[in-house]
């Protein structure tokens, strides 16, 4: 194999002769890929540009020594950009989309597939995503996959962006997208140790950024004073007027007979409080029988409930859920009076309005993977989850009573109060991406407000 002489360096541009040896054919041991590089004359051996620090090789090949010029210009990007966490660490990585510095609390996904919507998802607000699958933008981008209008993350952070894209759907690459939607990548990083890292230490901020003329430390500092707790981040990645939403899932997806029977049904009217509500929710919801009508996350509860709704809906949502005491009150002011139904940021929010306290996790729950026993049955449904807190059940009141646990750490993953017509769960029932176990708690929701309406009728 070849062997590098550090004593021996490139210091100009290699002469003609020199351009020679760069072409004699090179040993089978060598790549395709890097005989193809190391044979581009006016690539290697172009202008002078940092080479000063590039080796020369001497490469022995059936029983004669052959020079071969080190490139000049290197064929590989290097690593242009950086991730420094709060513990001092610095992660050299590719940088991809957009340029400039983003600051934001570091969590893993563990889901395979579905980035797009993961990006959509407007519960990252504040936060930078590590995907652990290695290989991220291979399907592309495109039009049917957003969670909302825009992406709400601070950045990604890949092991290995695809340089090819292949899916009959796809408008542009990953790379193009993030140039579009202003937000930060950096690629060629060890999502595997990053992950370890976070899984030990718990979730830590960070700061990306393509530019050089920050120094690690100043950086570093940025990441130590900044938090995502006590933000309210609800406001801000809510609508700011009420709208209507009837649109269903399209046929060609939808997978549940029960879904197709409850559309064909009593149809009923639901308010869902967009604290960043993701397009499958509000579809799912749709494909059960009912009309919606959005409203921001400040709605007040008397609105609400001039509406008369059949029930009502808590959506998911980034940030702290202690940071929304509006949304609580609201919640309390709604709870009894109709049937309520609540996910991620809605279990948090309507937890916090039954009496309970909220915690932060260590390093949160977020992937489609996760697996929760529902009690009342003992059955086990895998679901998507994406939230850094967690209801307290120690601090819930007397009629509380908790009906799923999250398995891997045995955190508290839905609730039921009868007496104030209330469930939460506190994962994805949509499953965008992820299963389709959870799919049945629209069901519940829906059988809540028949049994409502069976009381109304008969009162």
């Amino acid at each position: 194999m070849a062997a590098l002489h550090s004593t021996n360096r490139v210091t100009a541009p290699c002469t003609a002769s020199q351009q020679q040896h760069c072409l004699v054919p090179l040993s089978p041991f060598v790549s395709r890929g890097a005989k193809h590089a190391l044979q581009q004359p006016s690539r290697l051996c172009s202008a002078r540009q940092s080479v000063a620090t590039v080796p020369v090789r001497h490469r022995q090949q059936r029983g004669r020594s052959v020079l071969v010029c080190a490139a000049a210009q290197y064929p590989f990007r290097t690593k242009d950009a950086r991730l420094v966490l709060e513990d001092g660490s610095v992660w050299q990585g590719v940088s991809f989309g957009a340029k400039g510095t983003e600051i934001g609390e570091v969590v893993f996904n563990t889901s395979i597939t579905g980035y797009q919507e993961i990006m959509t998802d407007p519960s990252y607000k504040g936060q930078f995503v590590c995907f652990t699958h290695p290989h991220i933008g291979n399907v592309g981008i495109n039009q049917d996959d957003e969670e909302s209008t825009k992406c709400h993350l601070g950045a990604i952070i890949v092991r290995d962006l695809s340089i090819a894209v292949s899916n009959y759907r796809s408008r542009m690459s990953l790379d193009e997208y993030c140039k579009q939607q202003n937000v930060l990548g950096i690629a060629n990083l060890d999502t595997r140790a990053l992950t370890k890292v976070l899984r030990e230490t718990g979730c830590l901020n960070g700061v990306i950024t393509t530019d050089h003329s920050k120094s690690n430390e100043e950086l570093m500092n940025m990441a130590k004073n900044w938090t995502i707790v006590g933000k309210d981040l609800l406001s801000v990645v809510s609508c700011t007027e009420p709208y209507e939403w009837k649109d269903p899932t399209m046929s060609e997806w939808e997978f549940n007979e029960q879904a197709k029977q409850a559309a064909a049904g009593k149809r009923f009217r639901v308010v869902a409080y967009d604290f960043g509500i993701k397009h499958n929710i509000l579809r799912r919801l749709a494909s059960f029988g009912c009309f919606i009508t959005v409203v921001p996350a400040d709605y007040p509860a008397e609105k609400v409930l001039e509406l008369n709704p059949d029930g009502v809906f808590f959506s998911n949502g980034p940030g702290d859920p202690s940071a929304a005491p509006y949304a609580v009150e609201n919640a309390k002011q709604i709870l009894g009076q109709k049937p309520v139904f609540g996910i991620c940021m809605g279990h948090q929010i309507l937890g916090q309005a039954f009496g309970g306290t909220t915690f932060k996790l260590k390093f949160g729950h977020h992937g489609g993977n996760h697996p929760i026993r529902y009690t009342p049955t003992g059955r086990v449904e895998i679901s998507a989850q994406n939230h850094n807190f967690a209801i307290d059940p120690d601090t819930l009141p007397e009629g509380v009573e908790v009906t799923h646990i999250n398995l891997n750490d045995g955190t508290c993953a839905g609730m039921v109060y009868p007496s104030k017509k209330a469930m939460a769960i506190q994962y994805h029932p949509e499953a965008s991406p992820g299963p389709h176990d959870a799919d049945i708690c629209f069901q519940q929701f829906v059988d809540m407000m028949k049994a409502e309406s069976r009381v109304e009728t008969a009162v």
